[in-house]
């Protein structure tokens, strides 16, 4: 029967664990990784505000196309006054913020209301009723359009429409154009 010898040399396990160098390694390689997520989600969230402005842009840039189609339609205003002022019409030259219509319904003109900017109505309010005074809406504030009307070359009776939308995202402007043909008949 062997006895055991308390004294026997315990062996050496190899240590375990991380030197301070891999934990460095590791924290530089987890940080950034969180940064670039980081970056990430502010892209993402900076795209879904231009994405939800350029929608706006593009509808109200869409609504002075149909006022002026409808000024013309319903004889409210003759050839000559769809074109801007410089050339003797109703629509004012250059960029302009965006006002609700005057009492002509027309967008763009030296009578929209100054008193009251445009807005984009989102929803309902706490009553629930669309088209009430405390409808939720966003303010459209440095958001500016501006219409260019200009003859046809050798067509007398057809005009180009070009509406520039220009906004800001951010630190981003961006600019929306639409562009439309009218003719002098309805």
């Amino acid at each position: 029967m062997k006895i055991m010898n308390n004294n026997r040399k315990l062996r050496r396990c190899p240590q375990t664990g991380f030197s301070l160098l891999e934990v460095l390694v590791a924290m530089g390689v987890l940080t950034f990784g969180i940064l670039s997520l980081v970056v990430a989600f502010t892209a993402g969230i900076t795209f879904s505000d231009a994405t939800q402005y350029e929608y706006i842009a593009e509808k109200k840039a869409e609504a002075a196309v149909e006022s002026i189609f409808s000024a013309r339609n319903t004889g409210l205003k003759s050839w000559v006054d769809i074109q801007n002022k410089s050339a003797g019409g109703i629509f004012l030259d250059g960029p302009q913020p965006l006002l609700s219509p005057g009492p002509d319904g027309i967008l763009g003109t030296s009578n929209d209301n100054s008193a009251k900017p445009d807005v984009m109505i989102v929803g309902p309010g706490p009553d629930g009723i669309m088209g009430t005074s405390d409808d939720v809406t966003i303010p459209l504030n440095g958001m500016t359009r501006e219409i260019q009307i200009s003859n046809m070359v050798a067509e007398p009776n057809l005009r180009k429409i070009v509406v520039i939308m220009r906004y800001n995202v951010g630190r981003l402007k961006r600019t929306y154009q639409l562009v439309s043909y009218i003719s002098a008949f309805a």
